[in-house]
């Protein structure tokens, strides 16, 4: 699969027939890739460019596993072709941590023990992140509520909810109960 980082605008590889070139800026670095019309975002992610974070659960839309950011927005990748986000900005949970620091989600998550498998936790931290973004969380049942659509199989809810609170509650922007 064609796969680059561009550094000027126009530069890129050649059309592959029966392929869509997709220009991408994903965690800060622009990317072009050639994708089937057909290529998930969540696959384009995984497979063509090795970001193997975002998980794929049940592929259906139902889990939240594939959870990134598209334009600081929460996106269900494996429901969204790759070719719909030509030109977005995509941000997964390998773009978070910054110069070896990890996101204050991340460290929330680590801290208040949000997890038990993992598998889930990265499509929690990035729906986390944009439920904070979207600003309208503003109590603990405001959170359960807007991340239900987030399952964890191991039951780690109560830490996920006490590690997006604390990050909320440093920002002033929760309260509990």
């Amino acid at each position: 699969m064609g796969q680059h980082e561009i550094g000027t605008a126009g530069a890129g590889p050649p059309a592959v027939p029966g392929r869509t070139s997709v220009m991408l800026k994903l965690n800060g670095v622009a990317r072009q890739l050639d994708v089937a019309p057909w290529t998930t975002l969540l696959d384009a992610l995984r497979e063509a460019l090795d970001l193997t974070g975002t998980k794929k659960g049940c592929d259906h839309g139902q889990c939240g596993a594939c959870t990134v950011l598209v334009d600081g927005h929460r996106i269900l990748s494996c429901l969204t072709l790759a070719v719909m986000k030509d030109g977005a900005e995509v941000t997964t949970i390998e773009g978070l941590a910054q110069d070896g620091a990890l996101h204050a989600l991340q460290q929330a998550f680590v801290d208040h023990d949000a997890f038990q498998c993992g598998y889930c936790t990265p499509g929690q931290i990035c729906s986390a992140l944009g439920l904070i973004h979207e600003g309208r969380a503003r109590t603990a049942d405001d959170i359960r509520e807007l991340m239900s659509g987030n399952l964890c199989r191991c039951g780690a809810y109560p830490n996920i909810l006490a590690a997006i609170e604390s990050v909320m509650h440093a920002s002033g922007g929760v309260r509990t109960r």
